[in-house]
């Protein structure tokens, strides 16, 4: 196990109806806020209308700026540092899923902060401070609620990049399960598989020894293979919800990863599929995840066999079969939810694997942890995913 320092710095305000209790929350930090959001379902199920009633029972003022979608855009992220500045706001109130919540990291760190907030995320500079961040969140799979991540794409150039800095984890994040209510059915499918994926990204590691990390995961993860369908069947189900919120929540809030390294190289690849084809996050990792399991799984077939044995309850002998048959299960698993596994399923073109792989190596030449991946292995891998 690896030296570590663990700080899980975010206040959960978790169960049925917490949203009205929001302004309380958001009173110890500020008298005028920005609420940030997209999507016409706040207003249609009423959440925006809670939400406000309770920051003007808590005598507290705001500005609404929605506008937010899915793989959030650098050119909103603008538009809201002006209005923070000119609006003399000091704390942001993200309401909705990681979009929201991302688009909202941006905003705080870009309002304090003289030059282009752009250069946070592509290394040009290091953030020392932001403005402070609360959440209400209703999509779950993301986990930005209690990260410290935050990803934006710049149109103009075809690029999704992110940062983690602890200046931009939220302060509280209010999960009420009944959200889930709301989300549209291929969402919540995204978000069950970008679950399941950041959960994948920590258990594929190089660090020895992380026999309590192993089971954590291995158990989130049993957990959200159980829950996942039946919530599909089922998404009303306030119990199965409720599972579903916290899980995702956990598996990116930095308790499954303390002293291991994690990978993170087929959440790059997809950044770059979702840059350039505006694809759902979770939709892309469904699609590019089997197929990196299928390219890197020699580099530790003993792991592969762990999880296929332990996860998914392989019963196999032979390593390298067990390996398959969990990889296997894998896409399975994908496609009950109704995604596709495979880029022409998903009309995605195959002519920029290239562009893609640079893009995705960036200046470092390589990503991933588990197995380093170059950009002769990142088109290989975009070709197994075709």
């Amino acid at each position: 196990m690896q030296n570590f320092e663990c700080k899980l710095g975010t206040r959960v305000v978790f169960g049925e109806g917490r949203e009205n209790e929001v302004g309380k929350y958001v009173a110890g930090y500020s008298k005028k806020v920005l609420i940030h959001y997209g999507g016409d379902y706040l207003k249609e199920y009423g959440i925006l209308d809670r939400i406000t009633k309770s920051l003007e029972e808590n005598n507290i003022e705001y500005v609404i700026f929605d506008g937010v979608v899915p793989n959030p855009r650098l050119s909103l992220v603008n538009e809201g540092i002006k209005i923070c500045r000119k609006q003399d706001i000091d704390f942001i109130l993200a309401v909705g899923g990681g979009s929201a919540i991302d688009s909202s990291k941006a905003i705080a760190l870009g309002t304090m902060y003289d030059g282009d907030v752009w250069d946070f995320y592509t290394g040009q500079a290091t953030p020392e401070k932001a403005l402070k961040v609360g959440v209400v969140l209703t999509i779950p799979g993301s986990g930005s609620e209690m990260s410290e991540s935050s990803i934006i794409t710049n149109e103009k150039e075809n690029l999704k990049c992110g940062i983690d800095t602890e200046v931009i984890v939220p302060e509280f994040a209010i999960l009420n399960p009944e959200m889930c209510y709301t989300i549209p059915p291929y969402l919540l499918s995204c978000g069950i598989a970008d679950t399941l994926t950041h959960l994948f990204e920590r258990y594929f590691t190089p660090t020895k020894n992380v026999v309590i990390t192993d089971y954590l995961i291995e158990g989130a993860m049993k957990a959200l293979l159980e829950i996942g369908p039946k919530l599909k069947e089922d998404p009303k189900n306030y119990d199965y919800c409720a599972e579903f919120m916290w899980i995702a929540t956990i598996a990116h809030n930095g308790t499954m990863d303390v002293g291991r390294a994690s990978d993170w190289g087929s959440h790059r690849i997809e950044h770059e599929i979702s840059a350039l084809y505006d694809i759902t996050h979770g939709g892309g990792m469904a699609i590019i995840y089997p197929a990196w399991m299928k390219y890197v799984k020699n580099q530790d077939i003993d792991r592969f066999n762990q999880l296929a044995t332990r996860v998914f309850g392989v019963d196999n002998t032979d390593k390298e079969e067990a390996a398959d048959q969990g990889i296997k299960k894998v896409e399975e698993f994908f496609r009950t939810l109704g995604l596709k596994t495979t880029l022409t399923e998903a009309d995605i073109p195959l002519d920029r694997f290239e562009e893609m792989a640079e893009k995705a190596v960036g200046e470092a030449g390589f990503v991933g942890r588990f197995k380093r991946l170059e950009v002769k292995d990142i088109i290989e891998i975009l070709n197994i995913a075709k």
